[in-house]
Protein backbone atom coordinates (compact mmCIF):
# COMPACT_ATOMS: atom_id res chain seq x y z
CA UNK A 1 0.00 0.00 0.00
CA UNK A 2 2.78 2.47 0.92
CA UNK A 3 4.69 1.54 -2.22
CA UNK A 4 1.72 2.38 -4.46
CA UNK A 5 1.30 5.75 -2.73
CA UNK A 6 5.00 6.53 -3.19
CA UNK A 7 4.81 5.60 -6.90
CA UNK A 8 1.67 7.70 -7.39
CA UNK A 9 3.32 10.65 -5.65
CA UNK A 10 6.48 10.31 -7.77
CA UNK A 11 4.44 10.18 -10.97
CA UNK A 12 2.34 13.16 -9.94
CA UNK A 13 5.34 15.38 -9.17
CA UNK A 14 7.60 14.44 -12.09
CA UNK A 15 6.00 16.92 -14.55
CA UNK A 16 6.67 19.71 -12.05
CA UNK A 17 10.32 18.75 -11.80
CA UNK A 18 10.67 18.53 -15.57
CA UNK A 19 9.13 21.98 -16.02
CA UNK A 20 11.54 23.49 -13.51
CA UNK A 21 14.66 21.92 -15.04
CA UNK A 22 16.29 23.99 -17.79
CA UNK A 23 17.18 21.77 -20.71
CA UNK A 24 19.16 24.29 -22.71
CA UNK A 25 20.59 27.76 -22.33
CA UNK A 26 18.42 30.68 -23.42
CA UNK A 27 19.39 32.43 -26.63
CA UNK A 28 17.07 35.39 -26.29
CA UNK A 29 15.46 37.53 -23.67
CA UNK A 30 12.17 39.40 -23.65
CA UNK A 31 13.74 42.41 -25.38
CA UNK A 32 15.61 40.58 -28.15
CA UNK A 33 18.85 38.68 -28.56
CA UNK A 34 21.32 38.26 -25.75
CA UNK A 35 24.24 40.61 -26.33
CA UNK A 36 27.93 40.12 -25.59
CA UNK A 37 29.40 43.51 -24.69
CA UNK A 38 33.07 44.33 -24.25
CA UNK A 39 32.22 46.66 -21.37
CA UNK A 40 29.26 47.76 -19.27
CA UNK A 41 28.97 51.10 -17.50
CA UNK A 42 26.33 53.34 -15.97
CA UNK A 43 24.86 56.16 -18.06
CA UNK A 44 25.89 58.65 -15.37
CA UNK A 45 29.54 57.54 -15.38
CA UNK A 46 32.10 59.75 -17.15
CA UNK A 47 32.57 57.31 -20.03
CA UNK A 48 28.85 56.54 -20.33
CA UNK A 49 27.84 60.20 -20.35
CA UNK A 50 30.56 61.01 -22.91
CA UNK A 51 29.43 58.30 -25.34
CA UNK A 52 25.76 59.22 -24.97
CA UNK A 53 26.62 62.89 -25.48
CA UNK A 54 28.69 62.23 -28.62
CA UNK A 55 25.87 60.16 -30.12
CA UNK A 56 23.17 62.63 -29.06
CA UNK A 57 21.31 59.99 -27.06
CA UNK A 58 19.21 61.14 -24.10
CA UNK A 59 18.20 58.56 -21.51
CA UNK A 60 15.47 59.06 -18.92
CA UNK A 61 17.24 57.19 -16.12
CA UNK A 62 20.84 58.26 -15.44
CA UNK A 63 21.43 55.03 -13.51
CA UNK A 64 20.62 52.78 -16.46
CA UNK A 65 23.31 50.25 -17.41
CA UNK A 66 24.91 50.65 -20.84
CA UNK A 67 26.56 47.93 -22.89
CA UNK A 68 29.47 49.11 -25.04
CA UNK A 69 30.69 47.45 -28.27
CA UNK A 70 28.03 44.75 -28.22
CA UNK A 71 27.22 41.96 -30.62
CA UNK A 72 24.43 39.39 -30.49
CA UNK A 73 25.32 35.92 -29.31
CA UNK A 74 24.16 33.63 -32.12
CA UNK A 75 24.68 30.27 -30.44
CA UNK A 76 25.14 29.82 -26.74
CA UNK A 77 27.57 27.01 -26.18
CA UNK A 78 27.94 26.45 -22.49
CA UNK A 79 31.67 26.26 -21.96
CA UNK A 80 32.28 26.42 -25.71
CA UNK A 81 34.02 28.97 -27.88
CA UNK A 82 30.72 30.58 -28.90
CA UNK A 83 29.93 31.69 -25.34
CA UNK A 84 30.53 35.29 -24.36
CA UNK A 85 33.88 35.79 -22.66
CA UNK A 86 33.12 39.43 -21.75
CA UNK A 87 29.74 40.70 -20.43
CA UNK A 88 26.58 38.81 -21.38
CA UNK A 89 23.60 41.15 -21.10
CA UNK A 90 19.96 41.53 -22.07
CA UNK A 91 19.25 45.13 -23.16
CA UNK A 92 16.07 47.14 -23.81
CA UNK A 93 17.51 49.18 -26.69
CA UNK A 94 19.96 47.62 -29.16
CA UNK A 95 19.24 50.09 -31.97
CA UNK A 96 22.57 51.93 -32.01
CA UNK A 97 24.62 49.59 -34.20
CA UNK A 98 26.27 47.69 -31.38
CA UNK A 99 28.25 50.73 -30.27
CA UNK A 100 26.01 51.25 -27.27
CA UNK A 101 23.05 49.25 -25.93
CA UNK A 102 20.80 50.86 -23.33
CA UNK A 103 18.93 49.43 -20.37
CA UNK A 104 21.05 46.30 -19.95
CA UNK A 105 20.78 43.61 -17.31
CA UNK A 106 23.67 41.20 -16.75
CA UNK A 107 22.79 37.54 -17.29
CA UNK A 108 24.53 34.22 -16.70
CA UNK A 109 25.03 31.82 -19.55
Amino acid sequence: MMFSIAVALALATSPLLAAATPLEARQSCSTGAIQCCEQTTSANSASGAAILGLLGIVVQDANVLLGLNCSPISVVGVGGSDACSANAVCCDDNSHGGLVSIGCLPISL
